[in-house]
Parts: C-alpha cells; sequence; structure tokens
C-alpha cells in the first residue's frame, strides 16, 4: 500500500484492480490535499496496461461529505474548480472502468467523484445529495453528469432541490449499480465476473465509446458551466453570502437573487 497525502493507494487482484481509498474521516473531504493525491495516485498508476478497474472507497462509515466549503470562496473558486474538474479530465484520459464503494453519505462533489464512476455500489445506510444549492451554489459536474446518467427531470430534482435521496430511492431511479449489505465484497465479485477476464486495452475503448456523448460534453459544456460558476453565479451577493454563512456557522441573510439574470 502507497499514501498519497490522504489518498491510500493498492494494487489488487495481481496487479489488475487499483483500490484508491480517500482516508480523511469522518467526511473524506475533497480538499486540495486529497485532490492531490488522487491526482498522484492515478499518475503512477492508472496508466499502466494490465489495469482493469480503478475502486474508489471512502474510510470510515462514509463515502465523502463533498469538495472543501471553505475552498468555494469567490477569490479560490477559480484554483477549486480548475482542480476539482481536473481529475474528471484526468479520469476521462485514463478511460480505466471505475467503481464507487459508497456507504453512509455521498454528497455534494463526492456524489460528482461517484457519478463519474462506471458502477456504485452501495450500503444499505448509503445517502445521496447534492446540497450545494443550500449554500446558494450549484454543482458544475452534477449539472453535466447527472443529466448523462439519468436523465433532465431527475438531474434537476437533485439539483435544483438539493434533498437527499436513500440507497432504496437511489436504486430505483438507477444511481446506484446495486445496494448490497457490503458494497466491497459486491464490488469484488463484480469486477471478478465482469472486467477480469476481459482485455485491459479492450475494456478502455469500451469505456471511451461508452461516454463519447460525455467527452463531447466535456469538451463544450463543462467550460460554459465553468463560466457560468464563476462569472455569473459568484457574481452574485446571494452566492458569496451562502457559503459565508456556512464557514461562519450563521443563517444565511439571502437578497432575493439579487444580480441574478432575469
Amino acid at each position: 500500500m502507497e499514501v498519497f497525502e490522504t489518498v491510500k493507494a493498492e494494487r489488487r487482484a495481481e496487479g489488475r484492480v487499483l483500490h484508491l481509498l480517500l482516508d480523511a474521516p469522518k467526511g473524506n473531504v475533497l480538499d486540495e490535499r486529497m485532490l492531490r493525491g488522487l491526482d498522484a495516485a492515478l499518475a503512477a498508476h492508472g496508466h499502466d496496461p494490465a489495469l482493469r478497474a480503478i475502486i474508489f472507497e471512502g474510510s470510515g462509515p462514509h463515502f465523502c461529505f463533498g469538495a472543501s466549503v471553505p475552498e468555494h470562496t469567490r477569490e479560490r473558486a477559480p484554483a477549486m474548480l480548475a482542480t476539482f474538474h481536473g481529475l474528471f479530465r484526468t479520469l476521462a484520459e485514463l478511460a480505466v472502468p471505475t467503481i464507487a464503494v459508497v456507504r453512509g453519505a455521498c454528497l455534494g462533489g463526492g456524489l460528482e467523484l461517484a457519478l463519474w464512476c462506471s458502477w456504485i455500489f452501495a450500503s444499505p445506510d448509503a445517502t445521496f445529495a447534492q446540497p450545494e444549492i443550500k449554500l446558494a451554489v450549484f454543482p458544475p459536474m452534477a449539472s453535466l453528469l447527472l443529466p448523462w446518467r439519468l436523465g433532465g427531470g431527475r438531474a434537476m430534482d437533485l439539483c435544483v432541490s438539493g434533498r437527499t435521496v436513500n440507497a432504496a430511492e437511489a436504486d430505483a431511479m438507477g444511481l446506484v449499480h446495486a445496494v448490497a449489505p457490503d458494497p466491497s465484497v459486491a464490488a469484488d465479485a463484480f469486477i471478478a465476473e465482469h472486467l477480469l477476464p476481459k482485455s485491459a486495452t479492450s475494456l478502455r475503448f469500451a469505456e471511451r465509446a461508452a461516454r463519447l456523448d460525455l467527452a463531447r460534453r466535456m469538451t463544450t459544456d463543462l467550460p460554459a458551466l465553468e463560466s457560468l460558476y464563476l462569472d455569473g453565479l459568484m457574481a452574485t451577493p446571494d452566492a458569496n453570502e451562502g457559503i459565508a454563512a456556512f464557514l461562519e456557522r450563521r443563517a444565511a441573510r439571502f437578497a432575493h437573487a439579487q444580480g441574478a439574470a432575469g
């Protein structure tokens, strides 16, 4: 096992599977340090031609509480989005099949990471949400991934309401591949049956083919979403107030969407 910042990397199944553990409980927040660790682990192992799967899992009772809220301030948001979205661009380039093993809370940026994955295996106590709207912001990556995975109606529901869905509802809407008492065991069994016997090279071509429409959206729509977030949303009082109120542990005092487009 290797340690990259707050990420533990382990090669399994005779080196054919890369297991990445988000190791900063209780929330396993995707802050700058965690993202550096993921980037380093993927740089060290992701290009191995024998690799057939990458597993993301959270240490402790939760998968991930999301991206770091202090890094969402207007001054830090451009660097935060560039680093965070860079992770997905790296995963797109690698085109290795990915699996998220989710226990407990899978929120915000954590759900965006899980949404990227080819499959999500969840425990019965898993919960999923894009709660950014509660801080008066929106999730650019989820705004791209949710319509691609679940359709526009469900994407609208989760991104605009910010509501939490449990594992059973997530399963019913097609968000997760399976709910299992031990999602790690279920994921390993799936990999052993469906990925390990197959050509690693062909799996990567199949990933690229299945994500061809998403690749186009990454090129055109993601920059537009980044601009909408950084140049539009973060110029409004409410977005900055929502982040400040969270950091100051107080109720937000919104200005009724002043500065929003008419």
